[in-house]
């Protein structure tokens, strides 16, 4: 990609990612540093995000390494109070300013939606018209959203043509200059060693099963406590490991008490450690009620672990019933208890045959064919 950018050089991140300083080093979301790291053809990224220092025990938070790599904060804002969310407008006449100074210095601007950074960069694109917006959506592009998601999903549609957005899944009557998009989570390692992974793993006497995001309810977490009542007592039941934060973990560390150590809940882990459990894992879950196309899946079928994903969104464009995974319908506690009796008797040769077509899959989802994306279908 760098020798079609070279004339242009320079590109602008707008996100409302949580970053924050110490001793001189900028952390950030370990995922969202990872894609930026890995785009090669830009010799300089300056990144707007906000200031976000309560996130400073969050293991998930890196280093941001690459020298090229300039952050600019902005200050935080927002809340559930009536008062926050009022404050969240009042900051919007300066990030409108931080925002048009930082574009006008670019050619090349991506935004990271839906945010509130976002909504101001959507309506500079219009002020802008000879620079090169790309916005990437990762929430549900089709179906249920809140209606500030709606909004944005409304002006996105109307945006001119040197925006490009692209979405998780392809659907039918879309504008050209929308684009349906695999988000990248695997590099050339993490395929290495998931071939190795997929090679030795294998239907044992007992099966274990992992959960990986936020521990709220919009995830479903709660679903999966419910439907182990009647599936922790199976003699092929393993272990449940829950990875991720949220505002549910202590309640629902209260709750699985009576799972005893059948049910474990690390926290927030860094990048190794969960693909660790991908290793361990056979099964991720992910009974979520609103998504986009988690990274997650991704991750876990390189390394092996079939997909029990809810049917929504563009999932069913990736995962097909019963044949690479499992797609919960309606997403209930009954349903998931169904579809985790179904998957404890998987036997070996159904369960190596899955693994294997997802290992083939799972290659859309590696930095390198990301990399190919955006110079064929974004900054071409």
């Amino acid at each position: 990609m760098s020798k079609n950018l070279s004339k242009y050089n320079k590109l602008l991140v707008i996100s409302d990612t949580g970053i924050y300083q110490d001793t001189g080093e900028f952390y950030a979301f370990g995922p969202v540093v990872k894609e930026l790291e890995e785009l090669v053809g830009f010799e300089r990224i300056t990144w707007i995000g906000f200031e976000s220092s309560d996130q400073k025990e969050n293991d998930s938070y890196v280093k941001i390494k690459k020298e090229n790599i300039k952050v600019r904060l902005l200050k935080k804002s927002g809340g559930k109070t009536l008062a926050s969310k009022l404050n969240i407008l009042l900051n919007y006449p300066l990030y409108l300013l931080i925002l048009f100074k930082e574009i006008f210095k670019v050619s090349y601007i991506h935004v990271r939606a839906p945010s509130n950074p976002a909504v101001i960069a959507m309506f500079l694109s219009y002020v802008f018209p000879r620079k090169n917006f790309w916005f990437k959506y990762a929430g549900n592009w089709i179906g249920y959203a809140s209606p500030f998601y709606k909004f944005q999903r409304f002006i996105l549609k109307h945006l001119f043509k040197n925006s490009k957005i692209t979405v998780n899944g392809n659907w039918e009557n879309q504008p050209n200059n929308i684009i349906g998009f695999e988000n990248p989570c695997l590099d050339m390692e993490d395929r290495i060693k998931g071939k190795d992974v997929i090679k030795s793993k294998k239907v044992n006497n007992t099966l274990n099963y992992c959960f990986v995001g936020g521990i709220n309810t919009n995830k479903g977490v709660d679903l999966i406590i419910e439907a182990l009542d009647e599936v922790f007592n199976n003699k092929l039941f393993g272990i449940f490991h829950f990875v991720g934060g949220g505002v549910m973990l202590e309640k629902l560390k209260i709750q699985a008490g009576k799972f005893g150590d059948k049910v474990i809940f690390h926290g927030f882990l860094p990048k190794e450690e969960i693909f660790k459990i991908y290793t361990e894992s056979h099964f991720i879950v992910l009974p979520s009620k609103s998504e986009g196309f988690p990274k997650v899946i991704g991750e876990a079928m390189n390394y092996g672990c079939i997909p029990i994903v809810s049917d929504i969104s563009c999932i069913d464009q990736y995962i097909e019933h019963e044949k690479n995974g499992f797609l919960i319908y309606p997403v209930t506690s009954t349903e998931l208890k169904n579809i985790l009796l179904k998957s404890i008797v998987l036997n070996n040769d159904i369960f190596k045959e899955m693994i294997n077509s997802n290992y083939v899959l799972a290659e859309k989802f590696t930095y390198e064919y990301y990399e190919n994306q955006i110079q064929n279908k974004i900054f071409n």
